[in-house]
């Protein structure tokens, strides 16, 4: 442990572990999948909590027809009748912006196959050493690290001199709704932090993602007849190919930080349907997929970018030269995002999370769009840093170890009273 001031040190004694278990389990009960009512029902939950806190709480039903119609709205890729923004502000010494803001989402993708599971997924089991459940990693172990450091800053009987606030989003899995509506709403800070899962590092850039769709059209013809028609499918065999070679070029010069991952700017197909009948030859085939954005690259050249190679790729066969594929943009659009080369908030967070005793943390990037991106371009630096491993979110065995749920509650709670200052 460094040298830490009275203050900090009574602050870190105050974390309670077994209540931040407690919270992320509360958490992850919830089955907040993106769309569905507990989506609502755990951001009150996230309010309530937040008030219990001494918080001023500000809790709205998010503008959905505004949404829909905004140009620079992010997207959705599920359908929602209401959709509910929360932030926490624990008041300061002084008035003002908040010095800090520590943003987390409560939605979760959906569990899958059930039975591919060891147990249920929205009932968090402690196992292990880890909490296990969807949401468990990515992110609602962020969002319970949050609940615990504020809440063991309150419970050291600690006035911050700046305020912090806890900004609590939804629809972060299909898009950025809740992040975009919160800054929409004009709530900012001078810094963020947002605790996805990062495998111990401090993540100062991820990459942008933005969900296709391809229709490829064939010629239909009875199956015993297969050469009079032309198959979809075979067609899209083609089409697939070129996108692994596009994919492939894409990942040359990738930045460092990636730590030599593979596919930094990843083109993932995640769905496919074609066909009607299994006696005729497809005659359409759609597909929909997932296209990465490199660091720093625009969207709109990102898109042109892979409307060109699908072009080269129809005009070298000769039916999708006269048949083309048809290529939309639907759902989320993830830009990429990044922390401003130099800026103080990288050393700030990796000497919390040192001063806990956990060694200081790599710098990295993520492959991942995320709402990083929305904070960055509202002018707000901002990096990711929590507990849980990427690779283990939307899988079944996604789980969260205990003490890295510690470690990061305890940073977070010294990066407060440092950035926000003791009054």
């Amino acid at each position: 442990m460094a040298d830490l001031t009275t203050v900090e040190a009574d602050v870190l004694a105050a974390v309670d572990p077994t209540a931040a278990v407690a919270r992320l389990r509360e958490l992850v009960a919830v089955p907040s999948v993106g769309g569905t009512p507990a989506e609502g029902e755990v951001q009150h939950l996230v309010a309530d909590r937040l008030d219990e806190l001494g918080l001023a709480v500000d809790r709205w039903p998010i503008d959905l027809a505004a949404a829909a119609a905004a140009p620079d709205a992010p997207g959705q890729e599920v359908d929602r009748t209401e959709a509910w923004g929360v932030v926490g502000t624990l008041p300061a010494a002084e008035d003002g912006l908040p010095a800090l803001v520590l943003c987390g989402h409560t939605d979760v993708v959906p569990p899958g196959d059930r039975a591919l599971w060891p147990g249920d997924p929205f009932d968090p089991r402690l196992a292990g050493g880890a909490v296990h459940g969807r949401g468990a990693c990515d992110m609602k172990a962020g969002v319970a690290a949050v609940l615990t450091a504020l809440a063991a800053v309150r419970t050291a009987g600690v006035r911050l001199a700046r305020p912090v606030a806890v900004h609590a989003v939804v629809g972060e899995e299909d898009g950025g709704l809740g992040a975009w509506a919160t800054l929409r709403r004009g709530h900012r800070g001078e810094v963020c932090v947002i605790p996805e899962p990062t495998a111990g590092a401090v993540v100062t850039a991820a990459a942008g993602a933005l969900t296709f769709r391809l229709e490829v059209t064939g010629l239909a013809a009875h199956a015993a007849h297969r050469d009079r028609g032309v198959s979809a499918v075979e067609l899209f065999a083609t089409v697939h190919a070129g996108l692994r070679a596009f994919e492939a070029e894409r990942q040359v010069g990738a930045d460092p930080r990636f730590g030599g991952a593979p596919y930094p700017y990843g083109i993932s197909v995640g769905r496919v349907v074609a066909g009607d009948w299994a006696s005729s030859v497809p005659d359409r085939l759609v597909a929909e997929g997932r296209y990465g954005v490199r660091l720093g690259e625009d969207v709109a050249a990102a898109r042109a970018a892979l409307a060109a190679r699908l072009a080269e790729v129809c005009a070298a066969d000769p039916w999708l030269a006269d048949h083309p594929v048809r290529l939309t943009w639907t759902g989320g659009a993830f830009a990429s995002g990044a922390l401003p080369p130099g800026h103080p908030l990288l050393p700030a967070v990796r000497r919390a999370v040192a001063d806990t005793g956990a060694g200081t943390p790599p710098e990295g990037a993520v492959p991942a769009g995320t709402d990083l991106r929305l904070y960055a371009a509202a002018g707000v630096p901002t990096l990711h840093h929590g507990p849980g491993d990427l690779r283990l979110a939307h899988g079944p065995q996604e789980r969260v170890p205990v003490d890295e749920l510690v470690t990061a509650a305890r940073a977070f709670a010294l990066l407060t009273l440092r950035t926000c200052g003791v009054a």
